[in-house]
């Protein structure tokens, strides 16, 4: 008779560019299995996740702590995040607005959070350059945040006079009604610099192409596979997948954040060496007539997630 276990598979939750955001979150599924009852608060089959677990959050917060202890991280240079002060002072130069949008989505998506997050440093430039900020936005709750980041950028910037709180605004949330608010504002202002960093969707051409052709300088950031290609094509700079979430740390050179990259990097690094030990040992077995055969099968088994 097949009696029903439920796995409760936890999530693990990673620390990047200082963003807390759910990473491998796996929700609880209920799986049937024959005669398999698990009574136990853990299941112990996973035993090699644990370890994995382990492993990762271990560096991560190892190397904190060593930054923490006064340790230097360097981190390569990032080209978008580089060219946003020189697309600053163009705006400032042509007296035009600096147009920045970050995403479609609300604040429960981590490149929204991203986004907003490397507007902290965009503010200061454009407060330290006397520029002026546009960013309609389609979500409530992103205005009132975008705000209130602004807001202290230009007051650790020394300029609390210049901030203005109409210049962040909410449009809508219908995707399109906003990016037509959007084509139609570059359109008519043609604004000097297009900042776009967060998460989009089929808009993201539609914003591009307008952008170029009004000549703005653009600056693009997404981890949406799909809408790369189109920044890539149309953009002058694009932050492309995990530069966007490495960017605060980029900009901030915040130690804390600093050896928390470098412990994922560590996550990342271990993760690839096991990817080609494990080709290296199944291409061996394949030709030798199976015999590594066995140490292969232990390499599956201890990280296959299907238990």
């Amino acid at each position: 008779m097949a009696r029903s276990r439920l796995r409760i598979r936890f999530p693990a939750l990673g620390i990047l560019a200082g963003i807390p955001i759910a990473s491998l979150a796996i929700l609880a599924t209920p799986v049937f299995a024959q005669n398999d009852v698990d009574t136990g608060f853990f299941y112990t089959q996973r035993w090699n996740l644990a370890i994995v677990l382990v492993i990762v959050g271990g560096a991560i917060l190892f190397y904190t702590f060593r930054a923490r202890g006064g340790v230097t991280y360097s981190i390569r240079r990032i080209p978008g995040i580089a060219a946003i002060e020189e697309a600053v002072g163009r705006a400032t130069e042509m007296g035009k607005p600096v147009l920045y949008i970050a995403g479609l989505q609300d604040l429960d998506n981590v490149q929204t959070v991203a986004g907003l997050t490397i507007l902290s440093s965009v503010a200061g430039k454009i407060a330290e350059y006397d520029a002026m900020l546009e960013m309609p936005t389609s979500r409530s709750l992103v205005m009132t945040t975008a705000r209130e980041t602004v807001k202290q950028s230009y007051l650790e910037a020394g300029r609390p006079d210049a901030y203005r709180e109409e210049s962040i605004y909410y449009v809508t949330d219908e995707q399109f009604g906003f990016v037509a608010y959007v084509d139609g504002y570059m359109v008519r202002e043609k604004p000097a610099t297009c900042i776009y960093m967060g998460a989009f969707f089929a808009e993201s051409l539609i914003l591009a192409e307008t952008g170029h052709s009004v000549e703005a300088i653009q600056i693009a950031g997404t981890a949406m596979p799909t809408q790369l290609p189109f920044f890539v094509a149309a953009c002058d700079y694009t932050l492309i997948g995990e530069e966007l979430f490495a960017a605060s740390a980029y900009l901030s050179q915040d130690p804390m954040l600093l050896g928390s990259l470098r412990g994922q990097d560590f996550g990342k690094a271990f993760a690839m060496i096991f990817i080609l030990l494990g080709s290296l040992i199944a291409t061996i077995s394949a030709l030798s007539g199976d015999s590594l055969s066995g140490l292969h099968e232990w390499l599956v088994r201890a990280f296959s997630l299907a238990r």
